[in-house]
């Protein structure tokens, strides 16, 4: 892993391993408006408290309230969800007739896993969606590739790519069928302040700091709340990090991003990638003869592709795919014999698949979408009883189609951490508990985001013995084993580094 982009990332990095404190149980901070309807209100200034606020009701934001209502020790908390998005109180179905939308994700068996055991993914099979088992990664020189194959590390599927609107539906049915007292408040976060509280009820009571303390948030349409622990989920942007003053570290790629959906004549099961000099460009099924294009490259680029006729831009695509910028890879030309021919004993099944051509785009079948690209990572994950998910903890590189993938995956390991303190009594907006999910995340979180920098900048320079370095390294990997076996299992949401273990 590069170390020199690791320092960037984290100039201030804390040991990852902390000792962690034993949670007491004590009558004093049980849980309080956990039980009822209707979350209990203040008895001097009659405001709703909740448990959880949820500010942000994206994809991981409902993904995390999804997975608090799945556990039988959350299920039974308070959940206020903030987020001025109409779509959010809607009702409008998904017609599979409709015109595939541009934004997806490609999500991995990790994350399948996870909305599987929430309950969300039966509802994410109603809809258009595609597997795929293969990928194919190469570069415009035409020196190296590398195939992976589910069946190398015996999985069904390496990914499925969904669109957004899809995920983001799923996770509101979850989350409509779900016994979790929820409340959705069509605003905006204003102002956030640490609130002293008395008698929160009739029976219960907080005592001094930290558990004497409450978060109050002021919504943009007059309305207040509060909460043991806020929960920002509210994208790079975030207004709870700024408000919880969390500092990041990060940096803007010199690259935009196109993305569109495109139409070509046959079926497509594999994701297929292509290193450009200008960027990467990536084309993913969705399904019904539609895949996805992400294509990276320099704003002026990106700004003249846009404005391209369709079939100027068909052309461009094409090109960009197969026809032009270099030849195609010869599986012959390194690999077959010499300095790992010792290695072909013990390859995996994809190693001795040729390389395949692209299928070719025949009709683009959405508007182009144009996006900039950047790295972006919070210092900190928490805060009084304030906790970062997602892009409002950290942002990546599209490069491998991991940034939902973490977000979803900070969801997972933070519902956790609060069932286990539940499960012993803990106050769920308690420091100690909520640094536990830091630590488990940050670590996992800026291994990926190296990795993806450490590519990008690898593939953003043109010379002639980095580009044979390039391919070696692509063939390496095509042929031994162990190494493509965990570089597949790492992609595929294990917390297992893509090394020789």
């Amino acid at each position: 892993m590069n170390r020199a982009i690791v320092r960037r990332i984290t100039p201030n990095i804390r040991t990852w391993r902390s000792t962690l404190k034993t949670f007491c149980s004590d009558t004093s901070e049980k849980l309080h408006g956990s039980h009822g309807d209707k979350a209990v209100t203040d008895s001097t200034d009659n405001v709703p408290q909740y448990d959880v606020a949820i500010v942000g009701g994206g994809m991981v934001g409902m993904a995390f309230a999804c997975s608090l209502a799945s556990m039988p020790l959350t299920k039974h908390l308070n959940v206020a969800i903030i987020d001025s998005n109409p779509a959010l109180l809607a009702r409008d179905n998904i017609k599979k007739e409709d015109a595939p939308d541009p934004r997806v994700s490609t999500v991995t068996p990790a994350t399948i896993s996870f909305f599987k055991g929430m309950g969300a993914w039966q509802y994410v099979q109603l809809h258009r969606h595609a597997f795929f088992d293969r990928m194919q990664v190469w570069d415009y020189t035409g020196l190296g590739y590398t195939r992976y194959s589910a069946r190398d590390v015996d999985k069904a599927v390496l990914g499925c790519v969904v669109e957004n609107k899809v995920l983001q539906r799923s996770l509101l049915s979850c989350m409509e069928d779900s016994d979790v007292k929820k409340k959705i408040y069509p605003s905006r976060l204003n102002s956030m302040t640490l609130h002293k509280s008395s008698l929160l009820s009739g029976t219960d009571s907080i005592s001094s700091e930290p558990s004497g303390s409450l978060a109050k948030l002021n919504l943009s349409d007059g309305d207040c709340l509060y909460a043991k622990l806020v929960v920002g989920a509210d994208g790079s942007k975030s207004h709870v990090r700024k408000l919880a003053g969390i500092s990041t570290t990060g940096w803007k790629y010199p690259q935009n991003a196109i993305i569109c959906t495109v139409e070509h004549t046959e079926d497509n099961r594999c994701a297929w990638q292509r290193f450009l000099r200008t960027g990467p460009i990536a084309l993913l099924p969705m399904g019904d003869n539609y895949s996805n294009i992400v294509w990276t490259m320099d704003p002026q680029q990106a700004a003249d592709r846009r404005s391209m006729t369709e079939a100027d831009f068909l052309k461009a695509v094409n090109d960009a795919l197969d026809d032009g910028h270099g030849p195609r890879p010869q599986s012959e030309r390194i690999g077959d014999g010499g300095i790992l021919a010792w290695l072909r004993s013990d390859e995996t099944s994809s190693a001795s698949e040729h390389f395949e051509v692209p299928p070719r785009i025949t009709k683009l079948a959405s508007d182009r979408m144009v996006f900039p690209l950047s790295l972006m990572h919070a210092n900190n994950y928490v805060s009084k009883r304030v906790v970062l998910i997602g892009d409002a903890a950290h942002t990546v590189h599209p490069l491998a189609g991991q940034g939902v993938n973490l977000g979803f995956g900070d969801a997972n390991s933070l519902s956790r951490v609060i069932a286990e303190g539940v499960a012993v009594g803990s106050d769920i907006g308690e420091m100690t508990l909520l640094k536990r999910y830091e630590s488990e995340r940050k670590a996992a979180n800026i291994a990926m985001m190296a990795i993806l920098d450490g590519f990008q900048r690898a593939y953003s320079i043109d010379f002639g013995p980095l580009n044979v370095l390039r391919a070696a390294a692509f063939h390496g990997v095509n042929y031994i084993s162990p190494l493509k076996k965990n570089i597949i299992s790492y992609a595929s949401g294990e917390q297992r580094l893509p090394l020789f273990t």
